[in-house]
């Protein structure tokens, strides 16, 4: 039996586990079948809460539903955060963990949690690709993940699963694939985004390295000054801050809501 909770991050949601004990060795089949939305307890990713191994408190590990292990993920970091500020009664101020994407460092502003991440970098505008019999222009940066980001003018119209499921395996972003955003602004300095997530192989109601993406790309094709609210397909709006001078993006940081949902325990074969 494992002992869960589930959490989410704007609908963004996650099977949570303790393993500080180093006890669970969780298979790629193992984790699938935690997220799967029928034969276990469903979810679009999970979140394993480790020792850290060099100098931060605690390390995070990622795994999208398909099993396999990402670098990082924006809301997960969010309910990590809010996770082990519980495993420390909520006596939490600030907290720092690990990820294969660098550390990340934790706040707990009011109900919501803030996670400051790390540089984003190989940032692209404006690149036509031909995806799904399309040519298209594209943008794209690394937010801790690879995102590739495309402006729209009505997102209820956007054929997301066909443009997405193209474009994440484009040949532009082999051989490792990409996450894909769309995004309508609203006005300057708010955006709305829906997101094909890599990994899940369809869209989820949140991303938020995919928030953070789009508010960097927002800011260099309109010059709109941080911070930026961002909504999501949950109807949540969250709000990426950031500093940028000649092109650098510091101090980036994402804040919004992290929930704890339930907990229980699954019988699983490991």
């Amino acid at each position: 039996m494992i002992h869960f909770w589930k959490m989410n991050g704007s609908g963004n949601d996650f099977v949570v586990l303790d393993n500080r004990e180093g006890s669970l060795r969780l298979s790629a089949e193992a984790v699938a079948r935690l997220c799967h939305r029928h034969f276990g307890v469903g979810a679009d990713g999970l979140l394993l809460v480790e020792p850290a191994e060099n100098g931060a408190d605690y390390r995070m590990r990622y795994y999208n539903s398909d099993g396999g292990e990402a670098e990082m993920c924006g809301n997960g970091a969010r309910c990590f955060a809010r996770f082990v500020n519980k495993l420390n009664h909520d006596s939490l101020e600030h907290v720092s963990f690990e990820t294969m994407a660098g550390v990340i460092e934790a706040s707990f502003p009011g109900d919501d949690v803030r996670v400051d991440l790390s540089e984003p970098f190989d940032l692209s505008l404006n690149e036509s690709l031909n995806a799904g019999g399309n040519q298209l222009t594209v943008h794209s940066v690394n937010t801790g993940v690879p995102h590739a980001v495309l402006v729209v003018d009505d997102l209820a119209t956007v054929d997301l699963d066909a443009l997405g499921a193209a474009i994440r395996r484009h040949e532009r972003f082999a051989p490792a694939g990409t996450n894909v955003n769309f995004m309508q602004v609203l006005a300057p300095g708010k955006i709305s985004v829906r997101t094909f997530e890599r990994g899940v192989e369809g869209e989820t109601l949140a991303c938020g390295t995919g928030m953070v993406a789009n508010a960097i790309i927002h800011h260099e094709l309109t010059g709109a000054p941080p911070p930026v609210a961002v909504t999501v397909h949950s109807g949540d709006t969250l709000h990426v801050d950031f500093h940028e001078e000649d092109g650098r993006y510091t101090n980036v940081s994402l804040t919004g809501p992290a929930e704890f949902v339930f907990e229980g325990e699954i019988a699983t074969s490991l």
